[in-house]
This record gives structure tokens, sequence and C-alpha cells, in this order.
């Protein structure tokens, strides 16, 4: 007998200000989520670099009587990801402070901790509600929006992990605020992606304002990350596949060699840089593969270069770069599927990539 169900989701995203020092967002999702206890699970770059929202932060917990502990401090960055500390630590606390899954984990941070904190709430109890919380350009843009966690294994990315929605996602823009360049710019490199995939007027509004961007402008970084969020929370809402059941994986476009240069660089070469380099691959390959036009290849590559993203580098001519592609198949599962561009908004999905074409296409970049 075959009996098919569905289960009913609402993935809850909200835009705040500092809404630990305000009675608003994160009041109104406890009011609606009514845990027993909350656990609060805070990023160590963010503790250490944002005093003023450290100070807010623990305001609230005072003031919150689930509140169950002290905020806990974990290591933040790809490091948390490679091993399982940070998620034994969030599993020993869900057992010490008696968090059931009537309770909650509220955790902030980059996407790294976002991951790692997530794949420990999915599996304690077989899940313990989590509000996230992004306290990055990169996590506020895409992966905090997102529903899956995990961590690294076996030197490859993300081996470990679950698709786990997040009871809700809160991004509160004066976060980035004390980011350095580096990290302030990360999530320029997704929300470039998805522009290409879904949204030209997106892509043109980062063109118009990089110069602004680059000069921090909060205003011109807040447009660009609502947009790059909300595309994302719409693909994986409206997309047909929240839980990548099917082949085609369009948010991935240009990860198959990102995910393989952090890994080969020990996880030196950020994720928005490695996803910057990742693209400009791709988008060469499209056009040696005869799919785009070469401009707008050479458009997106030079706006990568003026938003400060690098798009090459000298592990680019290390041969297991090339092992990337099979691992994203078996990451992925199935037969090979990867995404390739025709023209703006317009994706195409292939099956196979020869290695002379990534070749030419990184020599090119070299």
């Amino acid at each position: 007998m075959d009996a098919p169900f569905s289960i009913q989701w609402t993935h809850r995203l909200r835009f705040s200000v500092n809404p630990f020092a305000k009675h608003d967002v994160l009041d109104t999702l406890c009011k609606e989520l009514l845990p027993i206890k909350i656990l609060v699970v805070v990023d160590d770059g963010l503790a250490e670099s944002n005093q003023a929202f450290i100070d807010s932060l623990h305001a609230w917990c005072s003031r919150t009587e689930q509140v169950c502990a002290s905020p806990l401090v974990v290591a933040g960055g790809e490091k948390t990801k490679n091993s399982f500390d940070t998620v034994d630590l969030i599993l020993e606390a869900v057992n010490t402070y008696s968090i059931c899954r009537k309770s909650c984990i509220i955790a902030i941070g980059g996407g790294a901790v976002l991951d790692a904190v997530g794949f420990a709430a999915s599996i304690a109890h077989r899940g313990v509600p989590i509000i996230r919380m992004p306290s990055t350009s990169l996590s506020q843009g895409d992966s905090g929006v997102g529903v899956k966690n995990g961590i690294n294994h076996f030197g490859k990315k993300n081996f470990i992990g679950t698709f786990n929605p997040p009871f809700a996602v809160v991004n509160d823009i004066t976060l980035l605020k004390s980011l350095p360049d580096e990290h302030w710019r990360a999530g320029l490199s997704e929300a470039i992606k998805v522009a290409l995939i879904k949204d030209s007027d997106l892509f043109d509004e980062i063109t118009t304002n990089a110069d602004a961007l680059n000069n921090r402008d909060i205003k011109a970084m807040e447009s660009v990350l609502k947009q790059s969020a909300l595309l994302h929370l719409q693909h994986i809402t409206n997309g047909g596949d929240p839980f990548e059941t099917l082949e085609s994986r369009p948010l991935d476009f240009g990860h198959w060699s990102a995910h393989k240069l952090e890994q080969l660089t020990d996880y030196e070469v950020s994720h928005g840089d490695a996803v910057a380099i990742g693209l400009s691959i791709d988008l060469l390959c499209s056009v040696k593969l005869g799919t785009l036009n070469e401009d707008i290849a050479s458009r997106t590559i030079s706006l990568l270069k003026q938003l400060g993203f690098p798009t090459m580098h000298t592990e680019l001519s290390n041969p297991e770069l090339l092992l990337g592609i099979e691992e994203f198949r078996q990451h992925l599962g199935g037969r090979l599927t990867l995404l390739m561009l025709k023209d703006m908004q317009e994706p195409v999905d292939i099956h196979e990539l020869d290695a002379s074409i990534v070749r030419q296409a990184i020599a090119e970049l070299m």
C-alpha cells in the first residue's frame, strides 16, 4: 500500500534592527512558538567585535524568563564545521539544560555557526526548533535563509548534515557594521549568483552601486541582501524542490569548484571568495560550451573584481580541483547535474563537463 503524505510548513523571514533591544520581532516569534526554554548560542567573532549588541542580548536574556542559561559562545568560521566539537557542545547543553522539542535554540552568527548549531538542533531529540540570526552578509543573503544544516567530514564540505528548516530567520543589517571588509563583501558573490539566475535588475543594481558597496554603504548593502534573501526564500518555498530530491540545483551555480577550492586550501579561501572564483570558472565554461555570450561573462567577472573578490587562485592548477566534479555529483546524488548560463535569467542544466573545457576556462583566468 502506498500512502503519500505532505507536511505544511511556514518559512518565516523577518527583517529588524537590533531586535534584542526592542519588544518586536523576537518577542513576537517567541509568543508564536511558546518555547518552554530558550538556549542562546553566539558566534565568538560577533561576541568579540560587537559589545553593544552583546549588551542588548544579555539584557533581553535577563528579562525573558524562558532563557535557561547565559549565552553559549562557540567558535566561528569554517573551523567550527571541521570537527564535531561545536555539535557536541550544543548537544551537551541541550542535555544539561533539559532542552526539549517544545523548547527553542536561538543561534546567532555566521553561516558556519548556523550550519553546525542547526545540525545539532536537528538531531537532538530528532529536532529542537531553532531561530537563526545571521550575522554576516553571506549568511543574511544566502545560507541563513536556507533549510540545510551540516558539518564537513572526510575532507568534504557539508558531508554530514540534514534538511531541517528553522522556525524563523531574523536578519539585522546593523550586525554587518563590525565585519572586516572580506566578510562585509562576502555575501555579494552569492547575491550576484542568484541575480544571474533569477533577477537581472538585481545584477544591474549591484553594478550601479558597486562603489557604494565598496565604501560600506549600509543602505546599499541592505537593499542587495534583502533581495538576495527573498530570491533564495522564494526558490526554496516555490521552486518545487525544497529538500533537493531532484537533479537540478540552480542555487549551486559555481559551487562545484568553490567547495573543492575551499577544501584544497584548508578553508583559507573563504566561501564568498571561493564562490566568486567558482562563478568565474562556470561563466567561462558556459562561454566555451557555446551557451553564453562572452559579454555577460566579462561583465560579471569585472564586477566581481571591482567588488574586491579574487577570480583566480594558484590551486586552480591543482589536478585535484577536477575531482570536485565527481564529489559534487556524489553530494547531490544521481547523475551529474551542473547549471550553466545561456543568458541573464536563462540557466541551463548540463550532465557532463569535459576537463578540457574547465582547463581552458582556468587558463583564461590565470
